[in-house]
């Protein structure tokens, strides 16, 4: 009230002036009544500034427009000679934010949600704005499914132009959905369809799931995967005609109706490729995921065209537009063309980097398969991306492709890139039960001075093995991808506590590798190495059997070593994967005019298949194989021998203790080693980031084989018995923690025997299986 009074006199005033003919030129404007708003609020507010012609009309116009912003209780115009004095009555501050009655949100997240929308303390107090908040609240209740609550609102004065605002919430009941009716279905059940919602009625995981409560945007999300299914089985003219959501008077329960037509069912009579077609017609053809005879399905429709548009794009037409064109017959079949309007081709102009501080613009460019002037290519410029996020040099990659102007044929490529620290040092400790604790100490720098050279050095130390080592590799020798590294380390071992043979060992070497590149996913490598070992022995604790090795080969061997490997890598990350394989083979032999002749071959298989779409269940498989052998007629060397049991082999069974034994009745190991296993992965319960998490079901089997018994083994079956796997079952998790990966297993063994040492729970922090 006390505004629109003040309003009435402020225009009567200059009602009464105009008459007197009293325009003038203003030549100040003054201020009075401010206190807490700033003069910029009123002048941004207040169209008139000096030099302009104040008139009754305009002047009008400008109170009108100061009152609107809503700071003003009150605004008076006088008039000293040609200065336009301004005496305003701001409307009170708010002072405090009062809140009552709310325990689903938090006073902390709702003062935040209040502030973002234009009201916190020390805010000039406007109408309008707690109005909207209300209303605000309102929705955020509703969208929980609290369709009872209510917000009041009171203004308390306080003193110097002050109030307090009171925001009393009565946040209401949950409404749970108690019915859901589909009208007009006949082909399938009310049951098979509103097991596509997301949405449903109150049952024993409601609790946990709360998807008994209603969202407007749920609903919508439900019609749209009911109409999908319709569409994918055939039923291409399915509608859904109306949907109605009603809610009791208590607003406690919620009624859906959704009533639908099915329409008939179609099928696939033909399917063309038509237009400008820039790409061989078999080819495009092959890129096709529907054809005739097929029950039609829009999914299949969106996925051919999909392709259709990369496999133009990746032929340089990357504006490339495809087009699925469907004509219904009366016999319920339909005839699929596929429009495809090329534009022109596409080459690429200029590739810009930005963004990269440290790492120089070759080292980004190394790792980028398209090329300038080259014609663009969608798979090109993805693949770039890839390999770009790859390398580790970077948090983020973004690639942006601007036209150039004055062309319909040329596009710049621009690389964003966001650096992130790709050295590190750091300690790490670890334990697990074969090897007690693990000390690390390493200095890593994979981007040695943005070169994209990798250096490291590295100290390691438990009660098993103490190693030092240095490393340096240049990924790109040679301008194709090879690879060249070097590395030196020195090691000790002490295997007598480590559940085999008593004896420990003295290592020192060093070697030169070579990675040469198939393709993306494939890698060859070749490596030298020359190492000399010194065994040393433990007394009586020691086994006949390596006391005869020694007596033959002696106790000191320098040999050199060359190694071969093949790898194929399509899992869609390193740690946790969820999808792909892996598999590769290694070859290690001395080389003639080493102390010691042998072989050893390892092939390892990796298969990860996602059972649900956002592959949180997934089903795994690996298996592993080894095999070593003498050469030149030395003795296979008992030090080289391969170990099963523990968590990366046959988890159940302690760690090494599978396979021969020794004159002491030690684990031995063996020159032949079999293992593999199924995996169940699931969600883990009850954790927000499950990406640090793996949580799987299992079944184990493996062991190791000697295929050359030596006549003093106690237990020895010469050759590879399969009818000695040792199998286990149980459940397993890891954890990516800050300190490194802590893994445990609890395991059942299958079918263990008389002497095979079983443990039920393994654990281990610093690696994951």
């Amino acid at each position: 009230m006390k505004r629109g009074i003040g309003l009435l006199i402020s225009l009567l005033l200059w009602a009464s002036l105009a008459q007197a003919n009293t325009a003038f030129t203003i030549q100040d404007i003054r201020l009075e009544g401010l206190q807490r708003v700033s003069p910029g609020v009123v002048f941004r507010n207040f169209p008139l500034s000096t030099g302009d012609q104040a008139t009754s009309r305009s002047l009008s116009e400008a109170t009108r427009k100061l009152f609107a912003s809503g700071y003003f209780d009150d605004v008076d115009l006088l008039r000293d000679g040609d200065v336009l004095i301004l005496k305003l009555v701001e409307r009170p501050s708010i002072s405090k934010i009062n809140l009552e009655g709310n325990s689903v949100l938090k006073d902390e997240d709702l003062l935040n949600g209040l502030k973002q929308t234009g009201l916190q303390e020390g805010d000039v107090l406007k109408r309008a704005t707690i109005e909207q908040i209300r209303q605000d609240l309102i929705e955020v209740y509703a969208g929980q499914g609290r369709y009872g609550a209510s917000v009041d609102t009171t203004v308390e004065p306080l003193a110097e132009n002050r109030v307090a605002l009171n925001i009393k919430i009565n946040e209401g009941q949950i409404a749970s959905i108690q019915h859901i009716n589909i009208v007009g279905n006949t082909v399938y059940t009310d049951e098979e369809l509103k097991d596509l919602f997301s949405l449903k009625l109150p049952h024993f995981w409601t609790f946990y799931k709360k998807d008994d409560r209603y969202a407007r945007q749920k609903l919508s999300g439900d019609l749209e995967r009911l109409r999908s299914y319709y569409q994918d089985s055939g039923y291409i003219n399915f509608s859904v005609d109306s949907t109605q959501v009603s809610i009791t008077p208590d607003k406690k329960h919620i009624y859906i109706t959704v009533n639908v037509t099915e329409g008939e069912k179609f099928t696939v009579r033909d399917v063309n490729i038509v237009g400008e077609l820039v790409v061989p017609e078999d080819e495009l053809n092959d890129k096709l995921s529907i054809a005739a005879g097929d029950i039609f399905s829009r999914r299949q429709v969106t996925v051919s065209q999909e392709a259709l548009q990369r496999r133009i794009g990746d032929a340089g037409y990357m504006f490339a537009n495809v087009s699925p064109l469907p004509e219904l017959h009366d016999d319920n079949t339909v005839s699929l063309k596929f429009f495809v309007s090329p534009g022109k081709r596409t080459y690429v102009r200029r590739i810009n980097i930005k963004g990269n501080t440290r790492t120089a613009d070759e080292v980004v460019r190394q790792h980028l398969t398209q090329m300038e002037a080259a014609v663009a290519s969608n798979a090109s410029i993805e693949l770039s991306k890839q390999r770009l996020e790859k390398t580790g040099y970077f948090k983020t990659v973004n690639v942006d492709t601007r036209p150039v102007p004055g062309t319909d044929d040329q596009v710049d490529l621009e690389y964003t890139v966001e650096e992130q620290q790709s050295g590190s040092f750091s300690a790490s400790v670890g334990f697990s039960q074969s090897s007690g604790i693990i000390l690390g100490l390493q200095l890593q720098q994979d981007n040695f001075l943005g070169t994209g050279k990798k250096v490291g050095i590295g100290v390691s130390n438990s009660s098993v093995l103490t190693e030092y080592s240095y490393s340096f590799t240049d990924p790109y020798y040679t301008v194709d991808g090879v690879s060249r590294g070097f590395n030196l380390y020195y090691r000790t071992r002490d295997l007598n506590e480590d559940n085999v043979s008593a004896f420990s060992s003295d290592e020192i070497g060093g070697g030169v590798v070579f990675g040469y590149p198939i393709n993306e996913f494939e890698r060859l490598s070749f490596g030298l190495d020359l190492k000399h070992l010194k065994i040393n022995t433990n007394g009586d604790e020691t086994p006949d059997e390596i006391y005869d090795f020694l007596d033959a080969e002696g106790d000191s061997y320098l040999n050199l070593i060359a190694t071969l490997g093949w790898s194929s890598n399509h899992l869609n990350r390193g740690f946790f994967p969820t999808k792909g394989y892996s598999h590769g083979v290694s070859l290690e032999m001395s080389l003639p005019g080493s102390d010691l002749g042998y072989a050893k071959a390892l092939y390892n298989f990796k298969l990860y298949a996602p059972i649900t779409d956002d592959r949180q269940w997934v089903t795994g498989f690996r298996a592993r194989a080894g095999y070593g052998t003498e050469l030149g007629g030395n003795e296979f060397p008992f030090f080289e021998h391969f170990y099963a049991g523990g968590l990366k082999t046959v988890r159940g069974y302690q760690q090494n203790t599978l396979g021969p034994r020794d004159s002491k009745d030690d684990p031995f190991g063996g020159n032949a080693f079999i293992s593999g296993g199924a995996e169940l992965i699931f969600p883990t319960p009850f954790v927000g980031d499950k990406s640090s998490w793996r949580t799987l079901l299992f079944v184990d089997a493996g062991n190791v084989f000697d295929t050359s018994c030596s006549d003093t083994a106690t237990e020895c079956e010469d050759g590879v018995q399969l009818d000695e796997l040792r199998f286990s079952t149980g459940f397993a998790l890891s954890w990516l923690t800050p300190i490194g990966p802590l893994s445990f297993a609890l395991a059942v063994p299958l079918n263990d025997k008389d002497g095979d040492e079983t443990e039920f729970f393994q654990f281990s922090l610093g690696q994951s299986f």
